[in-house]
């Protein structure tokens, strides 16, 4: 009590964590504001005393013990005997030579920050054995972060102290960037398919735990519906099968976007909403909180699976055109192309039979404007989805949503998504 106050119902467990904490450190903590200890009791007889000042926990060899009494107003006593731990070796973590470590500093002024900057220099400069990665993660996460920021960009200590000089001095140097947050909102944007390339998020799942078991849990909901590991293919084990497979790409995808949020989330960014585009937006839907994760990880493999039964049907064109120029050269395509979605002011996917859409890159490259076909052999978002409909929509039949706990804009319907709105049909004409 005389250390930190009388903490009530916690008083007991406060007692264990100054006992353990002693134990760690290999010190007795005196006991503050007690210049005589109480008259009641006879201090000169037994061998207990009354601890005023903090001494040395000696080693004597063996492991250090004490006990804890906390005594309940109404009543309740408690006595607990804490016995320090066997020792470990510690296991260092392995920095990867030459990886890129954020530092982030941050005050309430451009004055307090330089002050901040020459702190830690003088406190690293009198240190020998410090960690560029520990340093990192010591300033991301054990400090207030305030308006007025500087982000340190390096590789090893000796940039980390070349770094810290010239934000002390005023000086623009490479890796250094200073400024005052603003408070804006953060979208999540989920993308379809066509960004992929093998070794994607391979670093992720061996250096970020939040990452690695995020994707874990998304391997578990999915593994009713595959017959690979999202996990292996990630890492590119042998035998897995190619990121070239629509039901591949889309299900690791999909479980990478997750994890990704997970990851971005668990260095305080929280998404004010979110949006997908394609299959993009099973992933938005999950991390909006409008599908579970089981029934997100069936839609995502269910679409996929009926897509690669499309495969070798059709083409998809992306080009560099207003909606209104690409509809005016479909017309004489008749229902052999179609406008499959409008990504920009000037860029336009369109989708149909290989043929036809081999003959508008053709006309569209003869005219000097840029076209090139997507890496994917199926009409998407167009009427060449039409055979799977019954078999997505029989698949689907028992997938209900809820209210998202983040706003969710579809891409399908231009609104806000509510409650129930993402059923069967929904999933269909998002194919």
């Amino acid at each position: 009590k005389s250390n930190i106050g009388h903490t009530q119902a916690a008083a007991g467990v406060a007692g264990v964590i100054k006992m353990v904490l002693a134990m760690q450190h290999g010190t007795m903590p005196g006991s503050l504001h007690i210049d005589e200890p109480s008259t009641r009791v006879d201090w000169t007889t037994g061998r207990v005393a009354l601890l005023r000042q903090s001494r040395i926990w000696p080693n004597t060899g063996g492991p250090r013990r004490a006990a804890v009494s906390p005594f309940g107003v109404s009543g309740t006593n408690a006595h607990v005997i804490v016995e320090q731990p066997p020792a470990t070796a510690e296991q260092p973590r392995a920095e990867r030579p030459g990886a890129l470590t954020p530092r982030v500093i941050s005050a309430t002024n451009p004055a307090a920050l330089r002050e901040q900057a020459t702190r830690l220099r003088s406190h690293l400069a009198a240190e020998t054995n410090w960690s560029v990665a520990d340093i990192g993660m010591s300033l991301a996460v054990g400090r207030a972060m305030f308006a007025h920021r500087a982000l340190l960009v390096g590789t090893d200590c000796t940039e980390l102290l070349g770094s810290l000089d010239a934000l002390c001095d005023g000086r623009k140097t490479p890796g250094v960037y200073q400024g005052a947050a603003r408070a804006r909102r953060t979208v999540f944007v989920f993308p379809g398919q066509g960004g992929q390339w093998s070794g994607m998020a391979r670093e992720l799942l061996e250096t970020s735990p939040v990452f690695a078991a995020r994707l874990a849990e998304c391997e578990l909901a999915l593994a009713p519906h595959l017959d690979f590991s999202p996990t292996a293919v990630l890492r590119g084990d042998a035998g897995t099968p190619g990121l070239d497979r629509v039901d591949v790409v889309q299900p690791v995808m999909f479980a990478m976007m997750v994890s990704l949020a997970a990851l971005w989330t668990s260095f305080g960014v929280e998404p004010s909403a979110v949006v997908g585009h394609s299959q993009g937006e099973i992933a938005a839907a999950r991390v909006a909180g409008a599908l579970t994760l089981d029934d997100a990880a069936r839609v995502v493999a269910v679409r996929s699976a009926l897509l690669r039964e499309l495969s070798g049907s059709g083409s998809m064109v992306a080009v560099a055109m207003s909606q209104v120029d690409v509809a005016e050269r479909l017309s004489n395509f008749g229902d052999e192309l179609s406008i499959a979605a409008i990504n920009g002011p000037h860029a336009v996917l369109v989708s149909g039979t290989a043929v036809a859409a081999e003959e508008f890159v053709r006309q569209c490259e003869r005219d000097g404007i840029r076209a090139a076909h997507v890496a994917v052999d199926y009409a998407s978002h167009s009427r060449q989805v039409e055979p799977v409909r019954a078999l997505l929509m029989s698949a689907l039949a028992s997938i209900s949503s809820c209210v998202p706990t983040t706003p969710l804009h579809s891409t399908v319907t231009g609104d806000l998504v509510g409650a129930g709105e993402l059923d069967a049909g929904y999933w269909y004409r998002n194919l």
